[in-house]
């Protein structure tokens, strides 16, 4: 059945109607030049639009080239475009909330950066309302019970910020740190101050002086720092997310002194992918850009149980060494049961001194280990928490440092048992 054409406004001058589209993307974040306006209208002129379906791909290629553009290019598109009555909600989603009024839903993905791209200079003023000397309303509001922008932004989920919010979330990201204790090694090293006996040593500089013990050489341990192993979940549920963590991961890399020996990246939607050498550069956008061409599987489909088994066959001898902390990061969503997710998980697990999930869903209150991923892995980690926010990110450095750190693991774990 053949679609309605596109609702274009009224003036019928399509090659404006494109470039306005075009602003709002940009706005929205996209990267677009004149060069790519020019070359969707001629693109829309040569393959018309009498389908909806041919007009939206036809924008969607000229405009679109990198996967996390899709969302956004989906939700201009669908207003602009589409759905007229949908600009009620986009406006709802930048008004101030007054009186203690709720939103009728949460926006979406990408719905945020939407609005600001397409409501940029409309007047946002609350409908209905004329300002006057004598209907003038005054709104008291004690500001004790306030709290500031940025810790606002700190709870905030990661979907749910606009094109500035991230910006600024990504600038607090850089400021992360990781830290972690170094591991006491088995080798001993010679130490004036140590307090275990050096007895070679000693009978050594006895040597040296004709038999004589004049001093008592002491020892102590050697100490050395863990290797860091990410697995991302770059899956079409899980790309946003990974995103941001990346940016993390890219901070703690990047980072002096921070302790880890070495941080290793793999990311994995379809398949596995070793990202490690494109977090090395200085500048995120070109470490972050390289990656994502380096991963062909963004917004893909989710195999975790094959791509555990990659990683446990090809890299976890290189990389894991001793005392490696592993941080998995997944909703546990898989659609691909061929492969023993539980028997991998295990194998990962004992090959690592600490396995931490990162688990975005947990940002629900009412989240259950329902599906059957997510029972298969839950048993095998030593420490479940969430990861949607700046403020989880920050919880995981406190719980890197705390050995016995369980998470939600326990909470969970006995939900299982019950049901």
């Amino acid at each position: 059945m053949t679609a309605d054409p596109p609702d274009i406004p009224e003036d019928g001058r399509l090659a404006d109607n494109i470039t306005h589209f075009a602003r709002a993307l940009r706005k929205a974040g996209l990267r677009i030049g004149p060069g790519r306006v020019i070359d969707a209208i001629r693109a829309v002129e040569a393959a018309g639009f009498s389908e909806r379906t041919d007009f939206y791909w036809v924008l969607h290629a000229s405009f679109v080239s990198r996967p996390e553009e899709r969302a956004v290019f989906h939700q201009v598109f669908r207003l602009y475009w589409r759905d007229p009555r949908y600009l009620e909600h986009m406006m709802s989603l930048m008004l101030p909330a007054v009186h203690g009024a709720q939103e009728d839903r949460a926006a979406a993905a990408a719905e945020k950066r939407a609005a600001e791209a397409l409501l940029d200079g409309v007047d946002r003023d609350i409908p209905g309302r004329e300002d006057g000397p004598e209907d003038e309303i005054e709104i008291e509001a004690d500001a004790t019970a306030t709290i500031s922008a940025k810790e606002r932004l700190k709870t905030l989920d990661f979907e749910q910020m606009s094109t500035e919010e991230i910006a600024e979330a990504k600038r607090m990201i850089a400021r992360l740190s990781l830290p972690v204790r170094p591991l006491a090694s088995r080798r001993m090293k010679a130490d004036a101050r140590g307090a275990v006996a050096d007895w070679r040593g000693t009978m050594r500089a006895a040597m040296r002086r004709g038999g004589e013990v004049a001093d008592l050489a002491t020892k102590s341990r050697r100490t050395r720092w863990p290797n860091l192993v990410v697995l991302c979940d770059i899956s079409g549920s899980m790309s946003h997310y990974s995103r941001m963590v990346l940016h993390f991961l890219h901070a703690v890399a990047n980072q002096k002194g921070a302790g880890w020996a070495r941080v290793h990246a793999f990311t994995f939607g379809t398949r596995l992918t070793n990202i490690t050498r494109h977090l090395k550069q200085r500048d995120v956008d070109a470490a972050l850009a390289a990656a994502g061409a380096e991963a062909q599987d963004w917004q893909g489909g989710t195999r975790i149980g094959a791509s555990l088994h990659a990683f446990n066959r090809d890299w976890s001898r290189r990389v894991m060494g001793q005392g490696a902390v592993v941080l998995l990061i997944t909703d546990g969503l898989d659609r691909d049961m061929g492969h023993d997710l539980a028997r991998e998980m295990e194998r990962l697990h004992l090959s690592a001194r600490r396995l931490i999930w990162i688990n975005p869903l947990l940002r629900w209150d009412g989240f259950m280990p329902k599906a059957r991923g997510i029972a298969a892995m839950l048993p095998h980690v030593d420490s479940f928490r969430a990861g949607h926010s700046i403020a989880s990110l920050e919880a995981l450095g406190e719980a890197i440092g705390r050995a016995r750190d369980a998470g939600e693991k326990d909470r969970l774990m006995r939900l299982l048992a019950d049901g």
